[in-house]
């Protein structure tokens, strides 16, 4: 279990996150979703070790990681999937995601990690060698979500996976996620597509102003009609 326990992060003196308790439990999918500027994005880099918290407490099966280095995370079995893609455009697409294989256990299974990746991504077995650059941006985001799963990891964060891609391939990203929650990985979702996001997961949390404002199980938050329409975007 991943617990998020009263953490604040702060920008200076502005606090992007404040008093936020979430937990994913092993094997489970959460979605956290909110109008643009909740403060989704922080709270999920919090989560990987990349944005300190001020206050409150990260714990990971019982163990406080708050305070642990960034590779520290990695150690612990968390990925993460960052908005954007962050891909090396000049690397070729299989050193890219090598790269996410770096840790000693991970190094040890990189071929067959690698296999698995281009099973759930069968566009990219024929793009290994190509320069990520010149890939689309569907595949640009494949290869960030492959290049995470070859880490290996117990927790899977995704801040905002669909940003910017087809319809058409957000139903294949989606359907990666799918299955690799499928195969045990818990998963937590950062998604601006609410009405996808809410299909997949088992609990979700509504993030506002830096504040959880609701949470619960997706038919449990739809069916609240001012929940709806102030932050699921929907009537």
């Amino acid at each position: 279990m991943y617990e998020v326990s009263n953490v604040a992060v702060h920008y200076g003196a502005a606090a992007a996150v404040a008093g936020v308790h979430l937990r994913i439990d092993a094997g489970e999918l959460v979605v956290v979703v909110g109008p643009n500027g909740a403060g989704k994005s922080t709270l999920i880099n919090a989560m990987a070790g990349l944005h300190a918290v001020a206050q409150g407490r990260l714990v990971v099966d019982g163990q406080d990681i708050t305070r642990e280095p960034p590779h520290r995370f990695c150690d612990r079995g968390i990925a993460i999937v960052p908005e954007g893609r962050r891909l090396f455009a000049g690397l070729s697409v299989r050193e890219n995601l090598e790269l996410g294989g770096y840790r000693a256990a991970a190094r040890a299974a990189r071929a067959e990690s690698l296999q698995r990746v281009c099973a759930l991504f069968p566009a990219l077995a024929e793009r290994l060698d190509a320069p990520a650059g010149a890939l689309s941006g569907g595949q640009q985001q494949m290869v960030a979500i492959g290049r995470a799963l070859m880490a290996r990891p117990r927790f899977l964060l995704l801040d905002e996976p669909s940003l910017g891609l087809s319809p058409m391939i957000v139903q294949d990203v989606f359907r990666a996620v799918r299955e690799v929650n499928a195969a045990g990985v818990a998963v937590l979702l950062v998604e601006q597509n609410v009405a996808m996001a809410l299909q997949l997961a088992r609990r979700a949390y509504v993030l506002d102003e830096g504040r959880i404002a609701a949470e619960g199980e997706p038919g449990t938050l739809l069916s609240q009609p001012q929940i709806k329409k102030a932050y699921l975007g929907t009537q």
